[in-house]
């Protein structure tokens, strides 16, 4: 079966400082174009899949040059709406060491945020769709995002489109209160949710249980039995050595069984950022390619693992590549 996998979402602009660098200090700033959905489909394209990627940015040199960067992975864009009066931005200043990487969001009246639901056809953009991948970030945007999105994964549903969901809250967007009420809305409309222990208790309100060897195995639980029509939950374990030192684990639930990544040892990170949703593209890639829950969880925790050693907010690399990352070392191919 040909997939096509439609990701809605907000492109924003990433201001980053240079590697030891303060704020206070900068003189410059790298740009990168990025934003979960947007970052999802264009990992997606690079592994080979059909991507329809749906934002709207502003008709300017900066809209358009934010859809020319999704464009050149192979990502059709042809959905996107033009409009509005400015992109979302975010600035990072890039943490070494022990000094963690710090974001200041300036995303308020982006064109996007200030989308009417009446600006989308729901279920044109549906229209030979056999996946909708789609985030919390997204429904936290506005009123009308949080209705759009609502919209979008219950037609979805009707119709027999998969629906994966990314939980991925931010504090800075919507309050905790906020996010229970949607997902209470939403949740039964979803097939694949990326939701970890922290969810668990926050927003499916599992009690939590002291730790152990395996607890997830508890926390997948209990959210399946709250809500049965999830089939797969997956989530990353992440231990923060330093800034540019993590070690990063995947996990992958699936028919009551967990499943461990390898785990991935990433001593000289260089950009995090993006990690998550790379995760998010590799474990889709595992899925659609009927891959089993070893190789899935295993392949997007190597794809994940690989997006930290370059700049910018994608993972521009091939299955191939991604399968020696996970089995093989670092040495120099000849």
């Amino acid at each position: 079966m040909k997939h096509n996998i439609l990701c809605v979402g907000e492109t924003l602009m990433r201001f980053s400082t240079q590697v030891g660098t303060h704020f206070y200090d900068t003189t410059k700033l790298n740009l990168h174009y990025g934003g979960a959905e947007a970052n999802v489909a264009i990992n997606l394209s690079s592994l080979g899949h059909q991507t329809t990627y749906f934002t709207k940015v502003p008709d300017n040199q900066l809209g358009h040059s934010a859809i020319r960067h999704t464009q050149k992975y192979g990502v059709n864009a042809s959905e996107v709406l033009f409009g509005g009066s400015r992109m979302g931005a975010y600035y990072v200043e890039s943490g070494a060491g022990p000094r963690a990487s710090k974001v200041i969001y300036d995303r308020a009246n982006s064109s996007i945020s200030e989308m009417k639901i009446s600006e989308v056809d729901v279920d044109a953009l549906l229209e030979g769709k056999t996946m909708l991948h789609i985030t919390g970030i997204t429904a936290a945007l506005s009123e009308d995002s949080r209705e759009m999105t609502k919209e979008l994964m219950k037609k979805a549903h009707e119709k027999d489109i998969t629906v994966n969901f990314d939980v991925n809250y931010r504090s800075k967007l919507w309050t905790i209160e906020e996010c229970k009420i949607f997902l209470q809305d939403v949740l039964p409309y979803v097939d694949y949710l990326s939701a970890g222990k922290r969810d668990a208790i926050t927003f499916f309100g599992v009690p939590e249980i002291e730790e152990q060897e395996n607890e997830l195995d508890y926390y997948y639980q209990k959210m399946n039995e709250m809500y049965p029509n999830i089939k797969i939950f997956y989530s990353t374990l992440r231990n923060v050595i330093s800034a540019t030192h993590n070690t990063l684990q995947g996990t992958f639930w699936k028919a009551g069984v967990t499943y461990y990544s390898k785990v991935q040892n990433m001593d000289h990170i260089i950009d995090r950022i993006g990690g998550g949703d790379a995760f998010a593209a590799g474990v889709l890639h595992g899925i659609l390619e009927g891959k089993d829950p070893e190789y899935t969880i295993n392949f997007a925790t190597a794809f994940s693992s690989l997006k930290h050693t370059v700049n910018g907010d994608v993972s521009p690399f091939s299955v191939e590549e991604t399968e020696k990352t996970m089995t093989a070392d670092a040495s120099v191919e000849r």
